[in-house]
């Protein structure tokens, strides 16, 4: 193809799928304990590894990818004479799009022939990679860049992302939930349930009591707004942080009330930038639905 479709690390598919994919990616960065780490798909440094070492009490901290580090990542492609349609996380949680806007911006007047798009995705870890994984799908059906891209923004808002979690410790670390109300939430048993809003910022949704019932409440979501209901024919993706199991069993009961799905349920981990805010024990499905609105 004469472009090539990209997208950051955040979005949470393993380097398996996105070499099947032809999907190109740039690493975001985070800190563990003071030391610089790639967040590279568990390259480095493997995801369970990584979640062990927060339990463990590790500290960790994630910055955006700057404007010379996309230049650098952009430029190669431009220099080989292809365009680029770069998708980026949600300009809801961070600012690094808006640095590859610049890039893309700069690089335009040094190579005025060639294109560079840059789409905020507004969506974060595989909801994300299911917007990309759809875009790689366009582009191997022949759509061109252009597109790709007029598709991308016409239906990222129509990727749904529903994430719960088993374990406050992380959220009452990072400030999210107060630390009474997280150990009340603790000794309740209580899961917060989240979603991406419209705006691609994550929002708490309610508070459910017990693991069995927020995987429960969670496949109802998918069956209120996933499109076509319990006739969904697309794909689904579910994410999870070191708590495989509660993802399998939610994928389970998706698969069972969901005959038509695109494939079975892929199940991802949770990189290490979005993970070290949501610590281990965060699950999170992502499917196709109606427009994700206020």
């Amino acid at each position: 193809m004469a472009y090539i479709i990209s997208c950051g690390s955040t979005a949470d598919l393993s380097k398996e799928h996105m070499e099947q994919r032809d999907i190109r990616y740039i690493c975001f960065h985070y800190q563990l304990d003071g030391r610089d780490m790639l967040d590279d798909l568990g390259q480095t440094m493997p995801l369970e590894q990584f979640y062990q070492a927060m339990t463990n009490g590790a500290d960790t901290h994630t910055s955006q990818i700057n404007t010379g580090e996309y230049v650098d990542y952009f430029e190669p492609f431009l220099r080989e004479g292809k365009d680029i349609l770069h998708v980026e996380l949600s300009g809801g949680l961070s600012g690094s799009v808006n640095s590859a806007r610049a890039a893309a911006e700069s690089l335009c007047q040094k190579y005025p022939e060639r294109k560079i798009r840059v789409v905020d995705s507004l969506a974060a870890s595989s909801g994300f990679g299911l917007l990309m994984d759809r875009l790689a799908d366009l582009r191997d059906e022949g759509l061109t860049l252009d597109e790709v891209t007029d598709w991308a923004e016409k239906n990222k808002l129509r990727v749904h992302h529903w994430f719960f979690s088993t374990d406050l410790t992380f959220y009452i670390k990072g400030g999210r939930v107060s630390k009474a109300s997280g150990f009340v939430g603790q000794l309740l048993n209580i899961c917060p349930l989240l979603n991406v809003d419209y705006l691609g910022r994550l929002i708490p949704r309610d508070k459910i009591r017990t693991k069995r019932k927020v995987i429960r409440e969670t496949e109802k979501l998918m069956e209120k707004h996933a499109e076509g209901g319990l006739d969904y024919s697309g794909k689904c993706f579910i994410s999870h942080s070191a708590c495989y199991e509660d993802a399998r069993a939610l994928a389970d009961l998706i698969e069972a009330n969901f005959p038509k799905l695109n494939g079975p349920v892929k199940i991802f981990n949770i990189g290490t930038t979005i993970g070290s805010h949501t610590g281990p024990g965060t699950v999170a499905l992502f499917f196709f639905g109606d427009e994700r609105k206020d």
